[in-house]
């Protein structure tokens, strides 16, 4: 049979795609000028984009992604949620999976879809880069098969992002150099704009989607802010959530939403209300004393039509910013959609558990000549050890036997217990550092149970593991009770997703099949306390044949320097 092939441009990318299910695009990563709140500067964008263009795949393709490093600094891009079956080379974290690509130089992706459906992202993984460079990914049914909820009139990709008017690697490098707290960011944008709300920017620097009355639309939604989650509602609509992090849910239907860093939903909203202007409003989840960017960025869902539109939109209500009830009534409504054409397969026979403590720290420096509290360094970490990112990545030094890279003890539990979420005292204040991983039996089945603390400062932690999706299976305020808590477990219809919201100082467990070998890292997804230390890598052996294995590395990674 001939190889059909098909040339065609989607979104300022050119695409190229066969019969076979396989695309190619170019990615030119490069300077450009953007201005918002009366600054103006250059930043590392994808072919001229914030945020980048769209990646538009079926279930079970596969994209090779060209990627053109013209910029300053090295960079490695990271597909969000794509499980990457046994190609860990193309997951992208820096130096953990490859070295960076080198400004002048290209490396081809080639990101595996398995089982994914709905809405993923892509981003960089270096330093800070990913404020900049990101986009979505949109996943369609495969051929033949349409969604499992009524098809909708048309879909449309929406970016939750952070703006810094500074130079994004500059603020994060003093930081790092000086120990201190890291600069909240100046805006949050939707698809690019940060809305009428802020100084110095108006409904001219608004992002609008046009909508027909009566129709029903899909709304691919990606969470790419840097350090808050947030919440999101439409003023007098309601938003029905039917997949998040690629993976369909029960429709969820709600006035406000809950979004994380790193997670991604798709939500269909039906235009049924008179026609006018109605914003949408995007605005910080936070219930800790921490600095964060309290601000609330605003688009316009607008009607098509002849009315006379009001000198205002109409606005949305929105849960207080610290209303941890309001974040919780969101989250423990979300349930897997678990039907015959979707099923799940939760693990049931656990033979690996992970107790796992998160923790924000600080590391002492002589003379107390750093710039976080009581003059030491401000640092993060996972069962009281802050993870040192190496210089050669792990996935090499593992594949090639390389010593002196990583060490194979990361705990599987924190060197001792007390009240986590209480009175913490001094314990576990200063962290041990080391790039230590933790290496699990391919087919093992996998529980870990994170468990938020009071340590200097507590938080909301989006839990992030790459090359698995997991089940969440249950979660709470204060200590996990080894005894207790299990029997709370929603093992029927548990959400699957690869980046989960544990509440501060309270847990979350997940479980998951390691049957994808390869290195995998796993970390917070606020990208303060990644880059403090709250990472860890995870080695899944090979299992017992070539269909089990890590495939082989392809000729041309990025070479470490």
């Amino acid at each position: 049979m001939s190889l059909l092939l098909f040339f065609f441009f989607l979104d300022g990318l050119f695409l190229f795609t066969a019969a076979s299910n396989v695309h190619h695009y170019s990615f030119i990563l490069d300077e450009k000028n953007f201005t918002r709140l009366c600054t103006t500067k250059s930043m590392l964008v994808v072919n001229g984009q914030f945020p980048g263009p769209a990646i538009h795949v079926r279930r079970g393709d596969t994209a090779f992604v060209n990627v053109h490093n013209n910029g300053k600094y090295g960079v490695t891009i990271h597909w969000h949620g794509v499980k990457q079956p046994r190609n860990p080379w193309s997951d992208g974290p820096e130096n953990i999976t490859q070295c960076p690509i080198q400004p002048g130089k290209n490396f081809t992706y080639e990101v595996i879809f398995s089982t994914e459906e709905g809405t993923l992202w892509y981003h960089a993984h270096s330093d800070w880069t990913r404020a900049t460079v990101h986009g979505p990914i949109v996943i369609l049914p495969p051929v033949g098969k349409s969604y499992p909820f009524p098809k909708p009139y048309k879909e449309e990709t929406i970016v939750l992002a952070s703006w810094f008017n500074g130079d994004v690697k500059q603020l994060i490098d003093v930081a790092l150099a000086t120990g201190a707290e890291t600069n909240t960011s100046d805006a949050f944008t939707l698809n690019g704009w940060p809305g009428a709300l802020y100084n110095c920017s108006n409904e001219n620097m608004t992002y609008k989607l046009e909508v027909q009355q009566g129709k029903t639309y899909l709304l691919h939604l990606v969470n790419a802010v840097m350090n808050e989650e947030h919440f999101l509602a439409i003023a007098n609509h309601k938003l029905t959530v039917v997949a998040q992090d690629a993976a369909y849910i029960k429709p969820l239907t709600t006035s406000y939403i809950l979004i994380a860093p790193g997670q991604t939903m798709d939500i269909l909203v039906t235009a049924n209300q008179k026609p006018s202007h109605y914003y949408m409003f995007a605005r910080p989840f936070f219930d800790s004393s921490s600095p964060f960017d309290n601000s609330t960025t605003s688009a316009i869902l607008r009607y098509t039509g002849n009315y006379i539109p009001p000198s205002i939109p109409l606005t949305p209500i929105l849960p207080a910013i610290d209303d941890r009830l309001g974040a919780f009534n969101y989250t423990s409504r979300v349930r897997a959609l678990a039907t015959k054409d979707y099923p799940i397969n939760v693990p049931k026979n656990i033979t690996e558990r992970l107790y796992i403590t998160i923790a924000v720290n600080t590391i002492i420096c002589p003379n107390s000549n750093c710039s976080g509290p009581s003059g030491n360094r401000l640092a993060a970490s996972m069962n009281n050890v802050s993870f040192d990112i190496p210089d050669t990545d792990v996935l090499q030094a593992y594949y090639r036997q390389l010593s002196g890279v990583y060490s194979t003890d990361f705990p599987p539990r924190p060197p001792y217990f007390f009240n986590f979420s209480g009175d913490v005292g001094n314990n576990t204040l200063h962290p041990d550092q080391g790039t230590k991983v933790r290496v699990i039996e391919w087919g093992a089945e996998v529980e870990m149970i994170f468990q938020g603390t009071n340590i200097l400062l507590a938080e909301n932690h989006p839990m992030h593991l790459h090359g698995f999706s997991f089940y969440n299976v249950g979660n709470g305020f204060g200590n996990y009770n080894f005894t207790s808590s299990p029997k709370t477990y929603n093992l029927v219809d548990p959400p699957e997703v690869n980046t989960v919201g544990v509440p501060k100082t309270g847990w979350v467990a997940v479980r998951f099949k390691a049957d994808n070998p390869g290195v995998w890292f796993m970390h917070c997804h606020l990208e303060r306390h990644a880059s403090w230390g709250m990472d860890a890598v995870i080695i899944v052996k090979n299992g017992p044949t070539k269909e089990t294995s890590m495939k082989k590395p392809p000729p041309n990674m990025p070479k470490c320097s």
